[in-house]
């Protein structure tokens, strides 16, 4: 075994935050590494019987590494024949538990590059496993992938080592030993680093998500990307005319929209908004939270044409049980400040009648739209005749027990949602077993669109009735985000500086914090998007609730404990399956002082 030439990390291992540009190719230290093995899967048993590995920089090859593996076992003929490595040739070799520290000792501080590189670092890291070595986390180049984003078929029939080699002239000839077929692979990947040069690719990262989908026009304009800071925040591409067509949000805004001038964005839709825009605005957030809530806002402002969601949050529905002498249940686009319940918001309104109809099928309340004097005296409708509605219009019902209903129902819409999940689970049982599967199908949908509205609405209305919620997470760099949360609505985002009075900062940022009101229904403040954003943040793990103002509250016995168990019954589509009836008070969300 020849011994490794041992080099100092690439220093942008150390200065690489610092690098505005990414990592110049020219720069990175790449160990090539090629294996032979006696078969195909090292979890099927199969072992290394050869490593061979050239370490390179700036095309300059700094050192070499090869050794035989005695894999402990009969390498098969066919294995033998194709490598020319014998039984006797490996038989006072290293075993694999020695030759693996070798070469990772050789390759630390560098990029891995393989031809078909899963197959070899596989190998490498499963035995690293097996021998309980942490395995260094090394970034890969797959040089077979690469090569299938730039080699066409008139350079090559196909993207096999040998064939590569010989379009790129490379002074060896592979022959299935590990060390040839390393030197090889170095020839092919200088040989292709030369062509993306000329595609504009100069450093790692876009050598690492290059793809031949993206346009040199695009790759021109990574200047857009110079003067983005590496922090989180919202990015916004704009045309000549200044008009938004595109924003998003990063944890790193100037390594994102840098992606769309090299390779990972390959989407055609948004190669079409790159070449269109001509400036990338960024705007810097405190916290990612905050980056998010931000990207809610300016969409819904500018309403740009190359965003697909949250474009209109105005443009939703809600099922509204009225007050009046004999209430009933309307669709609705807007909240009103007339003590009514609500159900809500829908994006869309195909669902929102889905479960107004959940609703109607369960309560027999009237489905008539005029008003109703208090003592009606008017003919009955067909709903009447068909035992669907209490017909309060001919006075075949008094106000007592009508409005006992009205109450179930109002019930069912703000904590326990089990009358209309037990209504239709029967009704769709019995379909079912009548093998009339499309009708029970109908109400299998009228439910999951009630469950997910019921869930939505009571999560949402827990939040949004809080006059104020602060709370924080210790983000990975050890410091503390702090969020100030008023009615649903994100108020200020902090990051307690390292070495200030945490309380004292707190308070500051509580003081500075928009000013919000709030008013009826689930989203008084907030869209309903942002809202639960914020929920989905506070209920991840490491929160901590520094103060409430108010009582965050979510009924146990709510429509959420029920979703889990119909959306597996409506992935499946194929049985129904009873829920889970139990029954609860409610839990109460206790700040951490």
């Amino acid at each position: 075994m020849s011994s490794a030439v041992r080099t100092r990390p690439s220093r942008w291992e150390a200065q690489r935050s610092f690098d505005e540009l990414g990592r110049p190719l020219r720069d990175i230290t790449f160990c090539v590494v090629d294996l032979e093995t006696t078969g195909g899967s090292a979890e099927g048993g199969s072992m290394i019987t050869e490593i061979g590995a050239v370490k390179v920089r700036g095309g300059e090859v700094l050192g070499e590494f090869q050794t035989l593996v005695n894999p402990r076992s009969e390498i098969p003929a066919f294995i033998a024949v194709l490598t020319g490595i014998s039984n006797s040739m490996v038989v006072d070799a290293p075993p694999v538990e020695s030759a693996l520290p070798a070469f990772l000792e050789f390759a630390q501080g560098s990029v891995l590059v393989a031809h078909n590189a899963p197959f070899d670092v596989g190998f490498l890291k499963y035995f690293a496993e097996q021998q309980g070595r942490p395995w260094p986390g090394f970034e890969v180049v797959d040089t077979a992938k690469l090569a299938r984003r730039v080699i066409t078929r008139d350079d090559a029939p196909n993207c096999k080592l040998s064939s590569l080699a010989k379009v790129f002239h490379s002074t060896t000839t592979p022959n299935h030993r590990a060390l040839s077929d390393a030197r090889a692979t170095v020839d092919v990947l200088h040989g292709l680093m030369a062509r993306l040069g000329s595609l504009g690719v100069h450093t790692l990262e876009e050598l690492q998500t290059f793809s031949g989908r993206v346009t040199p026009a695009q790759r021109r304009k990574r200047h857009l990307a110079e003067a983005l800071p590496h922090a989180p925040g919202v990015y916004l591409f704009e045309d000549e005319r200044r008009r938004v067509l595109y924003v998003g949000t990063s944890r790193d805004l100037r390594t994102r929209v840098r992606s769309y001038f090299t390779a990972s964005e390959t989407r055609t839709r948004m190669g079409e908004m790159v070449g269109i825009a001509e400036r990338v605005t960024g705007i810097e957030c405190a916290t990612t939270l905050e980056a998010q809530v931000r990207e809610l806002r300016l969409i819904a402002q500018h309403k740009p044409r190359y965003n697909r969601r949250s474009r209109f949050p105005e443009k939703v529905h809600f099922i509204k049980l009225t007050r009046e002498p004999w209430p009933r249940l309307a669709l609705v686009k807007r909240v009103l400040d007339d003590a009514a319940d609500y159900l809500g918001p829908f994006g869309s309104k195909k669902v929102a009648e889905k479960a107004l109809q959940a609703l109607h099928d369960s309560f027999p309340i009237r489905q008539c739209s005029e008003r109703l004097a208090r003592r009606p005296s008017k003919s009955p409708c067909v709903l009447a005749e068909m035992g669907k509605c209490l017909s309060p219009c001919d006075g075949s019902t008094d106000e007592a027990a009508y409005a006992e209903v009205v109450g179930q129902l109002r019930q069912t819409l703000s904590e326990e949602p089990d009358r209309v999940i037990d209504s239709l689970t029967v009704r769709m049982t019995a379909l079912a077993a009548d093998e009339r599967f499309e009708e029970a199908g109908i109400h299998r949908d009228r439910l999951a669109a009630f469950i997910r509205a019921a869930a939505r609405t009571q999560r949402l209305s827990a939040l949004t009735r809080c006059p104020e919620i602060v709370a924080s997470r210790r983000e990975d760099d050890g410091r503390w985000s702090v969020h100030v949360i008023r009615y649903g609505r994100l108020a200020a985002a902090g990051v307690i500086p390292a070495g200030a009075n945490a309380h004292a900062y707190v308070d500051q940022l509580k003081a500075s914090a928009e000013t919000v009101t709030t008013g009826p229904g689930p989203t008084p403040s907030a869209s309903a998007e942002e809202s639960e954003v914020i929920l989905r943040w506070l209920e991840a793990p490491g929160i901590r609730l520094v103060d409430i103002d108010g009582e965050w509250t979510c009924p146990v016995g709510g429509a959420t404990r029920h979703l889990a168990v119909h959306d597996a019954v409506n992935e499946s589509r194929k049985s129904l399956v009873p829920f889970d009836d139990q029954r609860g008070l409610t839990t109460v969300h206790q700040p951490v002082r």
